[in-house]
Protein backbone atom coordinates (compact mmCIF):
# COMPACT_ATOMS: atom_id res chain seq x y z
CA UNK A 1 0.00 0.00 0.00
CA UNK A 2 1.51 3.18 -1.31
CA UNK A 3 1.86 6.58 1.35
CA UNK A 4 -1.01 8.82 1.31
CA UNK A 5 -0.71 12.46 1.40
CA UNK A 6 -1.88 14.51 3.58
CA UNK A 7 -3.72 18.61 3.58
CA UNK A 8 -2.46 20.27 6.77
CA UNK A 9 -5.04 23.24 6.08
CA UNK A 10 -7.89 20.51 6.94
CA UNK A 11 -8.60 18.55 10.29
CA UNK A 12 -10.17 15.31 10.30
CA UNK A 13 -11.37 14.80 13.77
CA UNK A 14 -11.26 11.13 14.97
CA UNK A 15 -14.54 9.38 17.04
CA UNK A 16 -12.21 10.29 20.59
CA UNK A 17 -11.44 12.78 19.42
CA UNK A 18 -14.98 14.76 18.97
CA UNK A 19 -16.49 12.73 21.94
CA UNK A 20 -13.26 14.57 24.06
CA UNK A 21 -14.26 17.67 23.03
CA UNK A 22 -17.93 17.56 23.24
CA UNK A 23 -17.85 16.14 26.75
CA UNK A 24 -15.29 19.06 27.70
CA UNK A 25 -18.60 21.82 25.46
CA UNK A 26 -21.16 20.05 27.54
CA UNK A 27 -19.17 20.44 30.80
CA UNK A 28 -18.26 23.89 29.92
CA UNK A 29 -22.09 24.54 29.51
CA UNK A 30 -23.22 22.44 32.71
CA UNK A 31 -20.58 25.30 34.43
CA UNK A 32 -22.18 28.46 32.94
CA UNK A 33 -25.57 27.33 33.15
CA UNK A 34 -24.97 26.60 37.46
CA UNK A 35 -22.57 29.53 37.83
CA UNK A 36 -25.09 32.06 36.07
CA UNK A 37 -28.53 30.66 35.49
CA UNK A 38 -29.03 28.22 37.81
CA UNK A 39 -31.52 26.49 35.32
CA UNK A 40 -31.75 22.95 33.92
CA UNK A 41 -33.20 24.93 30.99
CA UNK A 42 -30.93 27.17 29.89
CA UNK A 43 -28.33 24.10 30.08
CA UNK A 44 -30.70 22.54 27.39
CA UNK A 45 -30.97 25.21 25.25
CA UNK A 46 -26.87 25.82 25.24
CA UNK A 47 -26.35 22.06 24.83
CA UNK A 48 -26.72 21.89 21.03
CA UNK A 49 -24.08 23.94 20.46
CA UNK A 50 -21.97 21.76 22.59
CA UNK A 51 -22.01 19.27 19.35
CA UNK A 52 -20.24 22.17 17.43
CA UNK A 53 -17.73 22.56 19.71
CA UNK A 54 -15.57 19.89 17.88
CA UNK A 55 -15.67 22.06 14.64
CA UNK A 56 -14.49 25.00 16.28
CA UNK A 57 -11.86 23.11 18.29
CA UNK A 58 -10.17 22.08 14.64
CA UNK A 59 -9.05 25.79 14.16
CA UNK A 60 -6.64 25.22 16.72
CA UNK A 61 -5.89 21.53 16.14
CA UNK A 62 -4.52 22.78 12.25
CA UNK A 63 -1.68 25.18 13.36
CA UNK A 64 -0.75 22.86 16.31
CA UNK A 65 -0.11 20.21 13.80
CA UNK A 66 1.87 22.30 11.14
CA UNK A 67 3.91 23.39 14.34
CA UNK A 68 4.66 19.81 14.57
CA UNK A 69 5.48 19.02 11.23
CA UNK A 70 7.31 21.89 11.05
CA UNK A 71 9.69 20.81 14.27
CA UNK A 72 10.23 17.44 12.36
CA UNK A 73 10.85 19.12 9.46
CA UNK A 74 13.59 20.80 10.99
CA UNK A 75 15.09 17.26 11.76
CA UNK A 76 14.15 15.50 8.65
CA UNK A 77 16.62 18.44 7.13
CA UNK A 78 19.28 17.94 9.30
CA UNK A 79 19.37 14.02 9.16
CA UNK A 80 19.17 14.98 5.01
CA UNK A 81 21.92 17.06 4.94
CA UNK A 82 23.87 14.72 7.62
CA UNK A 83 23.75 11.65 4.09
CA UNK A 84 24.10 14.49 1.24
CA UNK A 85 27.19 15.09 3.49
CA UNK A 86 28.61 11.42 3.73
CA UNK A 87 27.90 11.16 -0.62
CA UNK A 88 24.72 10.34 -1.11
CA UNK A 89 22.65 11.40 -3.47
CA UNK A 90 19.54 13.72 -2.51
CA UNK A 91 17.11 10.54 -3.04
CA UNK A 92 19.11 8.34 -1.98
CA UNK A 93 19.61 10.61 1.31
CA UNK A 94 15.96 10.79 1.59
CA UNK A 95 15.33 6.79 1.89
CA UNK A 96 18.22 6.74 4.26
CA UNK A 97 16.88 9.30 6.52
CA UNK A 98 13.07 7.76 7.06
CA UNK A 99 14.90 5.33 8.93
CA UNK A 100 16.71 7.24 11.32
CA UNK A 101 13.73 9.35 11.80
CA UNK A 102 11.63 6.77 11.94
CA UNK A 103 13.68 5.82 15.31
CA UNK A 104 13.54 9.23 16.48
CA UNK A 105 9.70 9.72 16.31
CA UNK A 106 8.09 7.04 15.20
CA UNK A 107 7.15 5.31 12.22
CA UNK A 108 3.76 7.38 12.21
CA UNK A 109 4.91 10.67 13.17
CA UNK A 110 4.09 13.15 10.43
CA UNK A 111 7.58 13.37 8.84
CA UNK A 112 8.36 9.97 8.28
CA UNK A 113 4.86 9.80 6.54
CA UNK A 114 6.00 12.54 4.61
CA UNK A 115 9.29 11.74 3.72
CA UNK A 116 7.71 7.80 2.38
CA UNK A 117 5.38 9.55 0.20
CA UNK A 118 8.48 11.92 -1.19
CA UNK A 119 10.07 8.58 -1.82
CA UNK A 120 7.67 6.74 -2.92
CA UNK A 121 6.41 9.78 -5.68
CA UNK A 122 10.64 9.57 -6.50
CA UNK A 123 10.79 5.28 -7.07
CA UNK A 124 7.72 6.74 -9.42
CA UNK A 125 10.11 9.01 -11.54
CA UNK A 126 8.79 11.95 -9.99
CA UNK A 127 11.19 14.66 -9.42
CA UNK A 128 12.29 15.13 -5.67
CA UNK A 129 11.83 18.38 -5.86
CA UNK A 130 8.37 18.34 -7.41
CA UNK A 131 7.34 16.10 -4.85
CA UNK A 132 9.08 19.03 -2.30
CA UNK A 133 6.81 21.60 -4.28
CA UNK A 134 3.86 19.37 -3.61
CA UNK A 135 4.55 19.17 0.09
CA UNK A 136 5.23 22.70 0.73
CA UNK A 137 1.39 23.59 -1.01
CA UNK A 138 -0.23 21.09 1.13
CA UNK A 139 1.49 22.21 4.17
CA UNK A 140 1.46 26.07 3.55
CA UNK A 141 3.92 26.19 5.58
CA UNK A 142 6.39 29.32 4.70
CA UNK A 143 9.67 27.24 6.05
CA UNK A 144 9.25 24.43 3.68
CA UNK A 145 8.03 26.69 0.74
CA UNK A 146 11.37 28.11 1.26
CA UNK A 147 13.19 25.19 1.23
CA UNK A 148 11.60 23.47 -1.74
CA UNK A 149 12.43 26.79 -4.03
CA UNK A 150 15.92 26.42 -2.97
CA UNK A 151 15.96 22.98 -4.12
CA UNK A 152 14.34 23.19 -6.97
CA UNK A 153 16.71 25.87 -8.01
CA UNK A 154 20.07 24.11 -6.89
CA UNK A 155 18.16 21.20 -8.76
CA UNK A 156 18.02 23.53 -11.93
CA UNK A 157 21.35 25.22 -11.51
CA UNK A 158 23.29 22.08 -11.22
CA UNK A 159 24.99 24.27 -8.33
CA UNK A 160 26.50 22.32 -5.00
CA UNK A 161 24.32 20.84 -3.73
CA UNK A 162 25.63 19.82 -0.15
CA UNK A 163 26.56 22.97 0.48
CA UNK A 164 23.27 24.84 -0.38
CA UNK A 165 21.31 22.14 1.39
CA UNK A 166 23.63 22.69 4.42
CA UNK A 167 23.22 26.49 4.35
CA UNK A 168 19.75 26.18 3.51
CA UNK A 169 19.07 23.76 6.41
CA UNK A 170 20.73 26.07 8.90
CA UNK A 171 19.17 29.05 8.11
CA UNK A 172 15.60 27.32 8.47
CA UNK A 173 16.56 25.48 11.66
CA UNK A 174 17.75 28.77 12.88
CA UNK A 175 14.73 31.01 11.92
CA UNK A 176 12.24 28.04 13.35
CA UNK A 177 14.32 27.94 16.57
CA UNK A 178 13.29 31.53 16.99
CA UNK A 179 9.86 30.53 16.86
CA UNK A 180 9.99 28.35 19.49
CA UNK A 181 11.61 30.46 21.83
CA UNK A 182 9.23 33.30 21.44
CA UNK A 183 6.79 30.56 22.20
CA UNK A 184 8.44 29.61 25.14
CA UNK A 185 8.49 32.38 26.33
CA UNK A 186 5.17 33.33 26.05
CA UNK A 187 4.10 30.16 27.50
CA UNK A 188 3.92 30.94 30.83
CA UNK A 189 1.40 34.04 29.83
CA UNK A 190 -0.79 31.45 28.46
CA UNK A 191 -1.36 29.14 31.25
CA UNK A 192 -2.15 31.99 34.02
CA UNK A 193 -4.49 33.11 31.03
CA UNK A 194 -6.44 29.53 31.58
CA UNK A 195 -6.03 29.95 35.08
CA UNK A 196 -7.50 33.91 35.34
CA UNK A 197 -10.32 32.14 33.07
CA UNK A 198 -11.63 30.21 35.61
CA UNK A 199 -11.04 32.95 38.88
CA UNK A 200 -14.42 34.56 37.88
CA UNK A 201 -16.53 31.11 37.96
CA UNK A 202 -14.65 30.30 41.68
CA UNK A 203 -14.95 33.61 43.38
CA UNK A 204 -18.77 32.99 42.57
CA UNK A 205 -18.64 29.39 43.66
CA UNK A 206 -17.23 30.03 46.76
CA UNK A 207 -19.16 33.25 47.59
CA UNK A 208 -22.30 31.58 47.21
CA UNK A 209 -21.13 28.01 49.19
CA UNK A 210 -19.83 30.40 52.23
CA UNK A 211 -22.41 32.46 51.91
CA UNK A 212 -25.66 30.78 50.59
CA UNK A 213 -28.63 33.08 49.47
CA UNK A 214 -25.83 35.60 48.65
CA UNK A 215 -27.02 35.52 45.46
CA UNK A 216 -30.45 33.79 44.78
CA UNK A 217 -32.21 37.53 43.97
CA UNK A 218 -29.91 37.62 40.97
CA UNK A 219 -31.55 34.31 39.99
CA UNK A 220 -34.86 34.87 41.08
CA UNK A 221 -35.70 38.14 39.44
CA UNK A 222 -35.45 39.58 35.81
CA UNK A 223 -33.30 42.31 36.37
CA UNK A 224 -31.01 39.58 37.83
CA UNK A 225 -31.08 37.36 34.87
CA UNK A 226 -30.21 40.48 33.12
CA UNK A 227 -27.15 41.25 35.15
CA UNK A 228 -25.98 37.95 35.00
CA UNK A 229 -26.73 37.63 31.35
CA UNK A 230 -24.56 40.61 31.23
CA UNK A 231 -21.79 39.40 33.55
CA UNK A 232 -22.07 36.08 31.05
CA UNK A 233 -21.56 37.91 27.91
CA UNK A 234 -18.50 40.15 29.40
CA UNK A 235 -17.01 36.98 31.11
CA UNK A 236 -16.83 35.26 27.36
CA UNK A 237 -15.72 38.24 25.70
CA UNK A 238 -12.95 38.66 28.16
CA UNK A 239 -11.84 35.23 27.24
CA UNK A 240 -12.02 35.37 23.80
CA UNK A 241 -10.37 39.10 24.12
CA UNK A 242 -7.22 36.96 25.41
CA UNK A 243 -7.00 34.51 23.25
CA UNK A 244 -6.71 36.85 20.42
CA UNK A 245 -3.61 38.49 22.56
CA UNK A 246 -2.10 35.77 23.16
CA UNK A 247 -2.62 34.02 19.65
CA UNK A 248 0.54 34.61 17.94
CA UNK A 249 1.01 33.58 14.68
CA UNK A 250 4.95 33.14 13.36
Amino acid sequence: MSPQASNYEEYHLAPAEYLKYLLEAAAADAALSFVFYRSVLVFLLFLPAAFFYPFYKKRELIPARKRRLLLQFREGLSVLSGSLSAGYSIENALQESIGELSMIYGKNSLIVSEFSYLSHLVSMNVPIEKGMDELADRSGIEDIRNFARVLRIAKRSGGELVSVMNRTAQTIGDRIQVKEEILTMTASRRYEQKIMNAVPILIILYIDFSSPGFFTVMYSSVPGRIVMTVCLALYLFSIRLAENILNIRL
